[in-house]
């Protein structure tokens, strides 16, 4: 059954018929994402694990390549129990260094653990809770940003309504997709991304399934 928007518990994102739903009514609502849509082809879903093992994920994965995280998230979850934060903490810097976590990375991954111990940080409340609310509880972490935080939102607990306008790919690509002479900033690509609520996650997928496309073609070789 779908969730219904009841104000605060919005409807999530959590299938591909939750992807085509909000495509179909993105290209409705702004006639120059169809054309897009052609470009990208098929948008993945991309929902991740949710909960304190999902944040620790997406802090992992920043400014590493998708297999460095990958092999670091796996020696990582390895050596402790990453649903447990009184675990994280108990867990010595050494083993975490072992890993290969920089030591600002050890340093939010510890207060994230702090957070949720202490109950400062309720991810379960995060993933239900309307965005703006759930970033402010998320940000308030230290080592925690809004981009990091708007992904957690959007890949782990499937906000429908969430984009991440500080992200570099996306500026890129609505940049190339919309004939921007400039890549948009943050400020000026969340003003632009308001004419997509309430599918802004989907628009996001979009954007960077566009992305995609258009750097593998531009990989390829002239002939």
């Amino acid at each position: 059954m779908r969730e219904e928007n009841d104000g605060r518990h919005q409807a999530m994102i959590r299938s591909e018929a939750d992807i085509a739903e909000a495509l179909d009514a993105l290209t409705k609502a702004d006639a120059r994402l169809s054309q897009i849509v052609a470009t990208a082809g098929p948008v993945p879903l991309r929902r991740s694990r949710s909960g304190l093992e999902g944040l620790i994920a997406i802090v992992v994965a920043q400014q590493v390549s998708k297999a460095s995280a990958e092999a670091i998230f796996g020696r990582l979850a390895g050596a402790i129990d990453l649903s447990d934060p009184l675990a994280i903490l108990a867990t010595e810097d050494d083993v975490l260094k072992a890993v290969g976590l920089s030591r600002p990375k050890q340093q939010t991954l510890r207060a994230i653990a702090q957070a949720v111990a202490e109950g400062r940080v309720d991810l379960p409340r995060c993933e239900t809770a309307p965005a703006d609310e759930a970033i402010a509880e998320l940000v308030a972490v230290r080592g925690i940003g809004a981009w990091t935080a708007e992904c957690y939102l959007l890949f782990c607990a499937g906000h429908r309504d969430v984009f991440p306008a500080g992200d570099l790919a996306l500026q890129a690509a609505v940049a190339h997709a919309l004939s921007h002479e400039t890549r948009p900033s943050a400020k000026r690509l969340t003003e632009i991304a308001e004419a997509w609520r309430p599918h802004r996650s989907v628009a996001a997928r979009l954007f960077w399934a566009y992305y995609a496309t258009i750097h593998r073609r531009e990989m390829v070789p002239a002939a």
